[in-house]
């Protein structure tokens, strides 16, 4: 038997065995599955670890494995543990308010804060602009890359990618949220316990010497030039995970699908824990290890030292958690995407009453379809990871300081926030693709205190309401 069929046999046997246990799990539970309440949150019966895992895998995918790996520096272990924070305060701030409130998509929050539903349904086409447009296509052709660098495979990126998404969206379609969640957490498993096999062996491939590999490389204080300057940890950053963690329904809509808040809290925290102690390890050391062994070799670092280290029927078994958590991911960001759609658009202004599976099948199918026109935009990026982040940025603080300012003051007109989402999205627009005079991470911390300010000089100017501070703990 030739090695790469040994790969392949693994591989698919791996793959089966998540399919099976996942079916397994999720079976019996399809009564309710035209609800909202049962596809989009698996009728409130998560538990914790189903919450941790699918948190942790949703995000965990080819485009931070590969993207950061490619970076082949510490550096980028910053997004890691600024992460922690940002979970923590998802856990103690966010998800309190989304329990008190029922909320089935975050923006729902904003119609009852804004006593108005104009204003969620322009914060979810924001969020499914980012998703369709940005999220989706880099998923998918990062996994595409990762199975192309690690087994050599002669074949277009487009048909891997088209593989990918038609399995994703298969998983989107029939689960819902219940299949996503627990398909995730079973690969998240094997995927973390590879991953941190690959470290081991990475290390190891260099006998655990470090010499040689330029200090930049090694250091956690970037400079000016550098993918995040130091000072940038001061600014945006932990905004940019507080909207990430906070209010972003593909991360979010798993931690408002369990019984109670506490059960939730729970599996945020040991998100959060994961996030601090494992997964930065994962995200930087195998890149490191890389640049020494085969010099700058950008986003094709990971799946090359991959396919090195790990003997030949272990890089199956990867090679199945490396496309389970793009499967997962991609439709976790498909039934995350679909639920903003069919809640706050279809349900709001087409009919309030449709067969949501169904409706469902068919909006996933357009999503799909959209993501597969894109990927060949990312093919050829200097970082993957990089470009997202930078991309993003149009609509994340934006949208940020949309549930900013609907948490901290009373009194504001939806009119007045919709006018600063989109003056901030224009004036990020300009500065990042035009004239940047700053580095992103700064121009996204500018651009949210811009968006604060011009809603509340807006309210008060044109609309001619006194915004008033809420009162703590209300």
């Amino acid at each position: 038997m030739s090695l790469q069929t040994v790969q392949v046999a693994v591989f698919v046997l791996f793959t089966a065995l998540i399919a099976l246990a996942t079916y397994l799990k999720c079976r019996g539970t399809r009564a309710a599955a035209d609800s909202n309440k049962e596809y989009f949150l698996a009728g409130g019966g998560l538990s914790w670890m189903f919450v941790a895992g699918s948190i942790t895998l949703t995000n965990l995918s080819t485009d931070q494995l590969v993207g950061m790996n490619g970076n082949q520096m510490a550096l980028l272990a910053w997004w890691e543990f600024a992460a922690f924070a940002g979970l923590i305060i998802l856990a103690k701030v966010f998800l309190p308010v989304y329990y008190r409130n029922n909320c089935t998509t975050t923006t729902e929050l904003l119609e009852k804060r804004y006593n108005d539903p104009h204003i969620r349904a322009t914060v979810s086409v924001m969020f499914l602009l980012g998703n369709i447009f940005i999220f989706l296509p880099a998923m998918l052709y990062g996994g595409s890359l990762f199975m192309k660098s690690m087994f050599g495979i002669d074949a277009p990126i487009m048909l891997l990618a088209t593989l990918f998404a038609v399995v994703g969206a298969a998983y989107a379609i029939f689960g819902g949220l219940r299949a996503v969640a627990v398909s995730d957490t079973y690969s998240g498993i094997i995927l973390l316990s590879m991953g941190l096999l690959v470290v081991f062996l990475a290390v190891e491939a260099i006998d655990f010497d470090f010499s040689g590999i330029p200090a930049e490389r090694l250091t956690l204080i970037g400079s000016d030039d550098s993918p995040i300057p130091w000072h940038t940890l001061l600014t945006g950053m932990i905004f940019i995970q507080i909207f990430y963690w906070s209010t972003n329904q593909t991360i979010t809509q798993r931690a408002m699908a369990s019984p109670t808040l506490q059960e939730a809290q729970k599996g945020v925290f040991a998100a959060a824990g994961i996030r601090l102690l494992i997964i930065p390890a994962m995200i930087v050391v195998p890149g490191i290890v890389s640049y020494k062994l085969y010099g700058d070799i950008g986003d094709a670092a990971y799946g090359r030292i991959v396919g090195d280290v790990l003997p030949v029927w272990l890089s199956g078994a990867f090679a199945a958690a490396i496309a389970a958590a793009v499967l997962t991911s991609f439709n976790s960001v498909l039934n995350s995407s679909t639920a903003l759609y069919v809640c706050d658009i279809h349900e709001k202004y087409i009919n309030p009453n449709p067969r949501v599976k169904v409706l469902s099948g068919w909006v996933t199918g357009v999503f799909v379809l959209i993501a597969l026109a894109l990927v060949p935009f990312y093919d050829g990026t200097e970082s993957i990871i990089n470009i997202v982040q930078q991309l993003y940025g149009l609509l994340s603080m934006p949208i940020l300081s949309t549930f900013l300012v609907g948490l901290l003051f009373n009194n504001v007109d939806a009119r007045a926030m919709i006018l600063a989402m989109v003056s901030g999205a224009l004036l990020y627009g300009a500065f990042s693709f035009g004239w940047e005079p700053l580095h992103y991470i700064h121009l996204m911390f500018t651009t949210l205190v811009f968006c604060i300010a011009v809603a509340l000089a807006t309210n008060r100017l044109i609309f001619g309401r006194r915004a008033s501070p809420v009162a703590m703990g209300a």
